[in-house]
């Protein structure tokens, strides 16, 4: 019984990934409903996404908590991270015991470890030879991440970078390098949005980006469009 539920979750997962494949979809919502839904399905306390703007750096564009995306962000200050080679070799790199095999990466394993997490699996977001990003699977135990979840977790990210990259995309570099960098542009807005909510609204940033978000969706509006409207206060969410 387990099995066929969790079988139907699965399911269920891609079909709300593959949903995006409209025009004009949101971006921002795609990327969270992926590392959403990995966190809900897969072994994994948090999850995080990085995302390679025009120019090739990465960038944090999805986290499922505040902890991630502080471990993700240290690894870009730093230039270095299992998350980082995960993007720059295309290859999934796993981190079985942060404390006893992330020493490669110091920066990496210090801010990891402080934050509670004991192990990480990192799967590229890759189109044949292309890779825009990654997704990361923070998890509080050592050990590996097991197979099954490994191989729903690299199937995730490569729909979500179908996705990104559609036909249509392909055969226009330039649409590409603009959908990206809207995301990217949306991001510090989106930011600067969970920072008003929080104030106003008295909640950690978690629960306000969640209330963002609901508010989004609840009105037909794009995540950015809210956050452009809570930052001028149109809007009180």
């Amino acid at each position: 019984m387990a099995i066929i539920s969790r079988a139907r979750r699965v399911s269920a997962a891609f079909v709300k990934i593959a949903d995006t494949l409209v025009a004009d979809y949101d971006v921002f919502d795609l990327l969270h409903t992926l590392v959403d839904e990995s966190v809900a399905i897969l072994d994994a306390a948090a999850a995080g996404l990085l995302l390679a703007d025009p120019a090739g750096d990465l960038q944090v564009m999805a986290s499922t908590s505040e902890e991630s995306q502080l471990v993700e962000v240290l690894q870009l200050e730093a230039g270095e991270g299992p998350c980082v080679d995960c993007f720059r070799t295309g290859t999934v790199v796993a981190i079985h015991d942060i404390a006893t095999d992330g020493s490669k990466w110091p920066t990496f394993q210090a801010s990891a470890l402080s934050q509670g997490f004991r192990s990480l699996h990192a799967v590229p977001m890759r189109l044949r030879s292309r890779t825009i990003g990654a997704l990361n699977l923070f998890r509080r135990e050592p050990g590996p991440l097991g197979s099954e979840d490994a191989a729903i977790a690299q199937a995730f990210a490569d729909v979500a970078t179908i996705s990104l990259l559609q036909e249509r995309a392909l055969r226009e570099s330039a649409l590409i390098n603009e959908q990206l960098q809207r995301a990217l542009n949306s991001r510090i807005l989106i930011e600067q949005a969970k920072g008003v909510i929080s104030h106003t609204a008295d909640v950690d940033v978690n629960r306000a980006f969640t209330l963002l978000r609901e508010y989004a969706r609840a009105h037909n509006q794009t995540i950015y469009e809210t956050a452009e409207y809570v930052v001028k206060r149109i809007i009180t969410v």
